[in-house]
């Protein structure tokens, strides 16, 4: 049970984060405290809710680099629209417009992938360009600090709160919409059909078909899911930065993708869990904001995380290899 347990991607970061966090913490213990805590876990709220969209991309096989551009595409015209409306009503209206951009957008990535049947890199690689493109040239470039009262109250709501010297840090409300679209993600993918053919798409592609999934209609569908968390977690990042800001987020889709694939998923498409997506997440955190402690400059910042990115994809073809291995063994001997 202990080797299953080793084996497991999921198991190997969770263990890497304890590590390093132990390190960071007895360098500067300040790492141990509720503030630098609750700071780490605010920080990787909108990059967790990324990953549960890229997760369902890589799972089928494909890769989306656009989900940044969708994000400030859905945040930027929700708040846009709603301030130019002087909208002062629920966090629902924001959320849901969002959604609905996001979803749409997505839909755009699925019918480039399905239907003119373009690799998904080139496809969302072309649409993230688009998608910025149009947004400043008919949208607008405006930077826009005045949200919508229930945005700024949401940016205000905190689970738990501690005061340390003269600064007060709590835990972001955010931390539940992370959660509730990783309840979500997680049921999708093992409790439905469409989980299943997800995970089907992955492994091979002439099998889900001959299983009797429509490969399209679930392209469409897995492009406008990504979508639709991208518009999501477009709302919450600029409800927590209080800030509309059209050139926000570049840069983080490597990321993202990284502490994905770095929580176990098969780049190749048909592996990869919530759990791994989520302490990937976590772990890139880490990396990126935590390592200052142990006063590492930053660039050496991209050299760690870059090493780890290595290490996390080449265990699982090691271990691929490994049982190949023992199998044509095996298959030898009888």
């Amino acid at each position: 049970m202990v080797k299953r347990l080793a084996a497991k991607q999921e198991v190997v970061v969770f263990f890497t984060i304890v590590g390093l966090g132990l390190v960071i913490g007895l360098v500067n213990p300040a790492f141990f405290t509720a503030g630098h805590l609750f700071n780490l876990i605010n920080s990787s709220v909108v990059m967790g809710i990324f990953a549960l969209g890229v997760l369902v991309v890589l799972l089928s096989g494909g890769i989306d680099v656009s989900f940044t551009a969708i994000a400030v595409f859905a945040f930027y015209s929700t708040v846009k629209f709603l301030g130019t409306h002087n909208f002062q009503g629920s966090l629902l209206v924001p959320f849901g417009m969002a959604t609905l951009i996001g979803l749409g957008l997505g839909l755009v990535n699925g019918f480039f992938v399905s239907r003119l049947k373009l690799m998904t890199l080139i496809a969302t690689l072309g649409t993230a360009s688009v998608f910025r493109g149009f947004l400043l040239t008919f949208i607008g470039s405006t930077i826009y600090t005045k949200l919508p009262s229930s945005m700024v109250a949401f940016s205000r709501a905190y689970l738990v709160e501690v005061v340390q010297g003269r600064a007060r840090y709590g835990l972001h409300a955010g931390i539940l919409v992370l959660a509730a679209c990783a309840l979500l993600t997680w049921f999708l993918l093992n409790r439905t059909m469409l989980g299943r053919g997800i995970h089907a798409l992955g492994g091979d592609r002439v099998a889900a078909e001959r299983a009797g999934f429509r490969i399209e209609r679930l392209q469409y569908f897995i492009y406008a899911f990504s979508g639709a968390i991208a518009g999501i977690a477009g709302i919450v990042h600029s409800s927590m930065a209080r800030i509309a800001m059209p050139s926000d987020l570049l840069g983080h889709e490597l990321n993202v993708i990284a502490a994905v694939v770095l929580g176990g998923a098969r780049i190749t498409g048909g592996k990869g869990t919530v759990t791994g997506a989520l302490l990937g997440t976590f772990l890139v955190t880490m990396i990126t904001q935590s390592l200052i402690l142990l006063g590492i400059p930053s660039y050496w910042q991209q050299a760690v995380l870059g090493a780890l990115i290595l290490v996390g994809t080449a265990l699982p073809a090691l271990q691929a290899k490994r049982k190949e291995a023992v199998g044509g063994a095996l298959g030898g001997v009888s």
